[in-house]
């Protein structure tokens, strides 16, 4: 198995979303060597249960992509990685990451293998009903917002918890809108390049629900800054002059999507697009500064 075989079968890209977990220690402003050690272990618990779930979906899946135009590229389907191989490794992976929660607690244990649990009904069948699917891919990010919150006896924010619900189905419902804007005119499940839930999405449902989603999460975001728990914890109303880099982000990354085709893959657009890697930054920046 070549070393960028396995990069690919694991998509260690997507770790990013992991970074989830640390929205409640960085919020709740427990910064304690202790907390932010299992805050880290929780983040590695979830990579090592993204992979298994990017392998286990690839061996599910794996006679469809062989005759899919591009996936049949992938390690498992073009046979760089065997499937006896590929399961080893998904075991190892399942392993690894049940030992890196236990060490943490079993509310961390039970959130990670609720993801792993979730993942296998989303691929099953529960990824092919329209609505649906987007909300199950936003329920496993909220997984890793409360392994990173009540999994460290964080007390999550509601307003938190809102905003991250909602900007997580915006990433979802933008994906989809990426998806038929790649597949254009023929995103009607016959050319193998579509996924079957988008013959129940046109481009004007997606555009409403992106909307609703983008605004939602601005407002959540905003109301989270001003509210007086916030206030309490943290000492401040200035976190309010974070809002304009969530504002940004979003419309920076509405930009990529109808004019570069991006969405499909939002750690990449983060990684590749400087401005949205520089609004993170500069919102984490801010951030940092103003609760430190």
């Amino acid at each position: 198995m070549s070393r960028n075989s396995c990069l690919v079968l694991l998509r260690p890209h997507q770790y990013l979303k992991n970074g989830f977990v640390f929205l409640g220690p960085l919020f709740g402003q427990q910064w304690g060597l202790i907390t932010l050690t299992e805050a880290m272990t929780v983040f590695l618990a979830f990579c090592a249960m993204a992979s298994a779930v990017y392998v286990l979906n690839d061996l599910m899946d794996i006679e469809a992509d062989r005759a899919h135009p591009v996936k049949y590229a992938r390690p498992l389907p073009s046979g760089r990685i065997s499937k006896s191989t590929a399961k080893r490794t998904l075991i190892g992976l399942l392993v690894v990451a049940i030992v890196l929660s236990l060490f943490v607690n079993k509310v961390v244990t039970s959130l990670v293998s609720s993801y792993l649990i979730l993942n296998i009904f989303y691929s099953w069948r529960l990824k092919h009903i329209v609505i649906l699917d987007v909300f199950l891919i936003s329920a496993g990010f909220m997984l890793r917002i409360l392994a990173g919150t009540a999994g460290l006896s964080i007390t999550p924010s509601a307003w938190l918890l809102l905003c991250g619900f909602m900007v997580t189905l915006f990433l979802g419902f933008a994906k989809r809108r990426a998806e038929l804007l790649a597949a254009g005119s023929s995103a009607n499940g016959d050319n193998g390049l579509v996924r079957r839930v988008l013959d129940d999405y046109n481009p004007q449902m997606l555009e409403l629900f992106i909307a609703i989603t983008a605004a939602c999460t601005i407002i959540a975001y905003g109301l989270y800054t001003v509210s007086p728990s916030t206030v309490a914890i943290h000492g401040t109303t200035a976190l309010i002059y974070t809002l304009p880099f969530v504002v940004y982000g979003i419309f920076r990354y509405l930009f990529l999507l109808h004019r570069h085709g991006k969405g499909n893959d939002t750690a990449k657009d983060l990684l590749q697009d400087y401005h949205l890697l520089t609004t993170v930054a500069a919102w984490l920046a801010s951030t940092l500064w103003i609760i430190r």
